[in-house]
C-alpha cells in the first residue's frame, strides 16, 4: 500500500500551521507532526475510517485525529490524502 498527499490536503496541512504559528509555535510543529504521521498507521489497515457513502462509487473515507479530519480515498494500493481540517471549521 502507498500513500499519497494531494496538493490541497498538502495546503490544507499548511494553513492549518499558519493559523496555529501565530498563537502557539510549538503547538503548531506538534499539531502538524500528528497529522503528517497518523495516515501511516493506515498502511496496514485502509478501511479503519468510516466510509463516507455520499462519495460512491469511489471509496472515500475519514480519519477522525484528536480534533481533525482527515479523508481519504482507497484506490487499488493506494491511499491518497484528499483534504485535512479542524472540526470547527465549516467545511
Amino acid at each position: 500500500m502507498q500513500l499519497k498527499w494531494t496538493s490541497k490536503a498538502l495546503s490544507d496541512l499548511a494553513r492549518l500551521h499558519e493559523f496555529l504559528v501565530l498563537v502557539n509555535p510549538s503547538a503548531a510543529a506538534q499539531v502538524v507532526q500528528t497529522l503528517a504521521a497518523a495516515p501511516i498507521s493506515l498502511l496496514k489497515n485502509p478501511r479503519t475510517g468510516e466510509q463516507l457513502y455520499e462519495f460512491e462509487p469511489r471509496e472515500v473515507r475519514r480519519l477522525l485525529v484528536g480534533n481533525y479530519e482527515i479523508r481519504y480515498e482507497v484506490q487499488a494500493s493506494t491511499l491518497y490524502l484528499l483534504r485535512l481540517w479542524h472540526s470547527r471549521e465549516s467545511r
